[in-house]
């Protein structure tokens, strides 16, 4: 039997409402106090997609001038996901770019990490910037409560994959940085770009990372 065209749009406009209703909702986010704009980043260390987008999003971010909000979001099923942020962390504890180096060089080593020789990975970090490795390095478990209250954000606002990736403004509604766009930097400039024209002139700022103290975002600046 043959629908009626009037009755398979409405199937399809409840397709869309249903997809919509799940979306992530990052209408709580703002740029950081002198941006206008800000990119949004919710990643897993041990998920391929987020090594292919690191570059492109930080790569994006300098090109404009724009301010990244890192949070963490180690996925479950992934066995070192969760500890590799913790190393993460406490790098951030030595500088802002220490800690992004690190991710960087943990992205780019990934597909040799494993659960058992993660450890071996920090150490070679380590000693390559001179930075002494303690044997446990979040005793307090201060560093796994900053990494908990990230993921515990991310299931708020409804997030379902990694990497989720958002640009914010002060003044228009947040755009989810679509699938095809998270390694396409020409797609993620033209986005940023978009939004800048939206909220209109602004003073410059340096590209820099925002990252999560105790739960709360403080944003971090670069002499």
């Amino acid at each position: 039997m043959k629908l009626p065209l009037k009755f398979l749009t409405g199937l399809f406009a409840l397709a869309c409402l249903a997809s919509s209703a799940f979306a992530a909702d990052a209408s709580s986010f703002k740029p950081p106090a002198g941006a206008r704009v800000a990119i949004v980043v919710f990643e897993d260390l041990e998920c391929p997609t987020c090594a292919r987008s690191y570059p492109v999003v930080w790569d994006a971010a300098k090109a404009h001038n724009v301010p990244v909000l890192l949070h963490d979001f180690p996925l479950p099923k992934h066995a070192w996901s969760f500890d590799a942020a913790v190393y993460a962390r406490f790098f951030d504890t030595k500088s802002e770019k220490m800690g992004d180096d690190f991710r960087a060089y943990i992205f780019k080593n990934q597909i040799n990490v494993t659960a058992q020789n993660l450890r071996t990975f920090v150490q070679k970090f380590a000693d390559e910037n001179k930075v002494p490795l303690p044997f446990v390095v979040d005793p307090e478990g201060r560093l796994k409560t900053t990494i908990r209250a990230d993921y515990d954000l991310g299931q708020r606002i409804g997030l379902e994959h990694t990497p989720t990736i958002f640009v914010v403004s002060a003044t228009s509604p947040f755009v989810e940085v679509p699938d095809a766009a998270l390694t396409d930097r020409a797609q993620l400039s033209q986005i940023i770009e978009d939004m800048q024209k939206k909220t209109g002139p602004a003073a410059p700022a340096k590209a820099t990372t925002t990252k999560t103290t105790k739960g709360k975002a403080v944003a971090k600046k670069k002499s």
